[in-house]
């Protein structure tokens, strides 16, 4: 649904960045020999030649189109070179070009606010550089103009064939432009910057539109390719607009674009100009009114959202014709591939952005074998995200599952009916960075306290790497990281004041922990198995003016142990800590220690799993405290239990 949201401001600088047949690119840098013959990229899918993905300018003057497929673009063009996209998990592999992308954003990102709007487009808001290029440089004093910026288009500007560059400096250099001129054209002189810059490093071209509007610089960028910029001056935009074919407005593609077309009789945006805003509100809602109405006049207040990086990530197939899934064996070896997939990507974003995601969603196309024709649409199916593949797998199925049986309820028909799968995919979204605060380790069982919550920084390494790490079912991600700067370790933490608002979500167990977080002695605990030229006493001593965080803190009691030398105590219950609380605190330890999930434990990191299963093992007792089978985990660490017990690693 679209929104009608006023401009800030009319002066605002937005260009929109199109790389140009950025795949075929991509593969003529792989493949330099490429350069200047007529290229395509072609789908793994090798019948009749595949389909083509992307067809290079060479190409396309020789009448290749992307409609074709390969065999029939060597008819057309018999000296076309057909590069196969990269292929893994029986499907295209795109990852080479969304490096190449990010290649690209990170050289726009340097000027101003940037927005990655897919694998080959970038927004960007240059109007703080704009008002500064204009307050340090009148224009009217420019000399040496780049002579990419003199090849700009300005539509509305009249040109003389013979003069075009001549006519562009004029303009750009007007003593008489208005503010909202005098910008644009700082922003022209800044975009064909930053184009030139694009193709020093990366090899790319790029073209590009610049306008007051993101909707507007859209657009302007693909009017003039390859490797051109194009200039909407506020004067142009009656005449840029009123010809467009109403459905080649962004938003206006599908039913609302149809809907003008059959009810209202509107072909061109021109057309929709004939309707005021109190007519369209009373069709078509107050909000999408105001939309239709303020786009038909090139108004538009979406703001350059400053994302470098995907708002999510996602992993898809189609499956057309004969190649439909028939069967829920068939559906599942297809959903192991895409979760592998997404689970990787998951990964590195996590490891290189600091990232994770909280909802995983499925969708699918589908028909009923006794109707392939229906319109009816397979239900998308959303859950909270669980790291690691198998997980991700595991959820998958069971929404396919979910979304199955709804399907065939729609015909009233038992699942096991006939039915297709056309098209399968699974999407991560709700992608947040990780914030800064404290991890904590409640977070693995099925609840906390919140009086009793830590908020102590810790020196715990928690990295979902493949099952290791999972949501336990609920959205909130409480992880910590630690990343590498001057080969010192720095704990990056992520805060979980919010843990409690999810405590509702977990539908698993029902049991709520309320645990305590205190300062404490540390007690000695087995090294680290993944780094094991260091120490106990190394590690804590490095670690000591951090006040380390560890998984014995949330078993602290008033027990005290008894050493061969000395009774030392483990932990002193806080004064502050009151009668009621304490009851609180002991009655929400009721775990069987025969009934521990296993796989839960299994989420942690090594160094915690190992410390975990030490003290929940059957410690060797003096033949005066000897602890029955089958006891509470709330039994082993009682106040009133073992006060002189001799508790050994074993």
């Amino acid at each position: 649904m679209p929104v009608a949201r006023p401009e800030t401001s009319d002066s605002r600088i937005i260009a929109h960045v199109d790389m140009d047949c950025f795949y075929v690119q991509v593969e003529q840098r792989k493949q330099p020999h490429l350069r200047g013959q007529p290229t395509a990229v072609v789908q793994y899918n090798s019948w009749k030649g595949g389909g083509l993905i992307a067809v290079g300018y060479e190409a396309r003057k020789d009448g290749v189109k992307r409609s074709m497929r390969g065999d029939e673009a060597k008819k057309v063009c018999p000296q076309i070179q057909l590069v196969q996209v990269p292929v893994a998990r029986g499907k295209a592999d795109l990852t080479i070009y969304r490096n190449a992308g990010s290649e690209v954003v990170s050289i726009l990102a340097r000027k101003g606010r940037c927005e990655r709007a897919s694998i080959d487009e970038v927004y960007l808001d240059l109007t703080d550089a704009a008002e500064t290029m204009l307050k340090g440089t009148p224009l009217e004093n420019l000399e040496n103009i780049d002579e990419e910026v003199l090849k700009s288009h300005v539509l509305g500007l009249t040109l003389n064939e013979n003069d075009e560059k001549e006519i562009v400096r004029e303009w750009l250099t007007r003593r008489d432009a208005d503010h909202r001129d005098k910008l644009l054209a700082c922003g022209a002189i800044i975009v064909a910057q930053l184009r030139m810059q694009v193709l020093r490093e990366t090899e790319f071209t790029c073209s590009a539109g610049i306008a007051h509007n993101k909707m507007l610089a859209k657009l302007a960028s693909g009017m003039n390719k390859p490797a051109q910029q194009t200039i909407v001056t506020s004067a142009s935009v009656k005449g840029l607009l009123e010809p467009l074919p109403i459905k080649k407005m962004k938003q206006l593609g599908g039913k609302l674009g149809s809907s003008l077309q059959t009810d209202l009789g509107v072909n061109t945006v021109g057309d929709l100009l004939q309707f005021s805003e109190e007519k369209l509100q009373d069709i078509y809602g107050s909000n999408t009114g105001t939309w239709l109405w303020n786009i038909a006049r090139g108004i538009s207040g979406d703001e350059v959202e400053g994302r470098l990086l995907p708002k999510s990530h996602g992993s898809g197939k189609t499956f057309p014709g004969v190649q439909a899934l028939k069967s829920l064996a068939a559906v599942e070896k297809w959903l192991k591939e895409l979760c592998e997939e997404l689970s990787e990507r998951l990964q590195i974003d996590l490891e290189t952005n600091k990232r994770v995601a909280h909802t995983l969603t499925l969708h699918a196309n589908a028909y009923k074998s006794t109707d392939t024709d229906s319109h009816k649409k397979f239900p998308s199916k959303s859950c909270p995200l669980r790291y690691g593949a198998g997980k991700i797998l595991e959820d998958s199925v069971n929404l396919f599952q979910a979304g199955l049986r709804e399907f065939l309820w729609s015909y009233m028909s038992p699942v096991g009916g006939g039915w297709g799968i056309t098209g399968l995919s699974v999407t991560a979204s709700k992608i947040v960075a990780i914030p800064s605060g404290t991890s904590s380790i409640t977070r693995y069982f099925h609840g906390q306290d919140r009086f009793h919550a830590s908020s102590e920084p810790s020196d715990e390494k928690f990295a979902p790497k493949d099952d290791n790490l999972s949501q336990s079912r609920t959205e909130s991600h409480s992880a910590s990281h630690l990343t590498e700067r001057d080969g010192e370790r720095t704990p990056m933490t992520h805060d979980t004041s919010t843990f409690d608002q999810h405590e509702t979500a977990c539908k698993d167990e029902a049991t709520e922990s309320c645990l305590t977080s205190q300062h404490h002695e540390p007690q000695p605990r087995l090294p680290n198995i993944d780094d094991g030229k260091r120490t106990y006493e190394q590690k804590r001593k490095a670690t000591k003016e951090k006040v380390t965080s560890s998984i014995l803190r949330f078993f602290q009691t008033n027990s005290c142990s008894s050493s061969s030398q000395e009774t030392k105590c483990l932990g002193m219950e806080s004064e502050s800590l009151t009668e009621s609380q304490n009851k609180v605190r002991t009655n929400s330890w009721r775990y069987n220690v025969d009934e521990i999930d296993q796989s839960v434990v299994e989420e942690l990191p090594p160094e915690l799993q190992e410390e975990l299963r030490t003290w929940l093992r059957p410690q060797k007792q003096a033949k005066s405290s000897t602890v029955k089978r089958g006891s509470s985990i709330a039994h082993y660490f009682s106040p009133n239990k073992n006060q002189h017990t001799n508790l050994k690693r074993s």
